[in-house]
Order: C-alpha cells, then structure tokens, then sequence
C-alpha cells in the first residue's frame, strides 16, 4: 500500500507539472515561473466544476479558463538566492559556517571555491 500511494504522489506531482507547462506556455512564461502551491490549489478549486460537466464543449471552455488561472500564479521575483551549504549546529550533513553568512553567499554567487581546509 505504502508503494502505491507513494505510486500516486508521483503521478499527481507530475500531471501538476504537465498543467503548469501548459499554462506557462499559453501565458508565455518559463515553467518555472509558474507557482507550484498556486496551480495544486487552483486545481483543487476547479474539481467540484470539473465533476459537474455536461458536455465536451463545457469541459474544453473550462480547460482552457483552468489554465489561464494557473498561468496567472507566478512565483516572486527572488533575486541572490544563494544559501551557502553549511549549519552552526551540529549534528549536520554539512560543515559548519565559519564565516559571515552574506560573505559565504557572495563567495558562491562568485562562483569561488570553498575556504577552509579539507576534512
């Protein structure tokens, strides 16, 4: 059971992204500026009409008024979003930040190799 549900999780991730491709290319978009929340919740809000389709004409005008609402949930301009990979607590995964936070981010905006010696 545990299989299919993860199974189901995947298969519905996926067609959320098919939809948001769709509606990125008709708002004229890059996908990934298409909101992932904004278009499973825009989903969720149109099921019960979706259900409640008489005829194929219907369901194509509401296809379409679907994925013009999906296309209009953008993500925010996020602009430096560069997180150095470390923590200042242990037990971690990664090294310890022993640096200023906005001097790591600006070393890997740079693109510059890590400071520190090797563990």
């Amino acid at each position: 059971m545990v299989r299919k549900e993860v199974w189901a999780h995947l298969l519905v991730y996926n067609l959320v992204r098919t939809i948001m491709a769709q509606a990125a290319a008709g708002a004229h978009v890059r996908p990934d500026e298409v909101s992932f929340t904004g278009a499973l919740q825009t989903i969720n809000a149109f099921l019960p009409e979706m259900r409640a389709v008489a005829n194929p004409a219907d369901a194509q005008g509401l296809w379409e008024v679907l994925l013009w609402a999906v296309g209009e949930h953008r993500v925010g301009h996020r602009p430096d979003r560069y997180e150095p990979r470390k923590v200042k607590r242990w037990p971690k995964n990664y090294r310890r930040l022993k640096e200023p936070r906005a001097a790591a981010r600006e070393r890997l905006r740079k693109g510059e190799k890590r400071v520190g010696k090797k563990r």
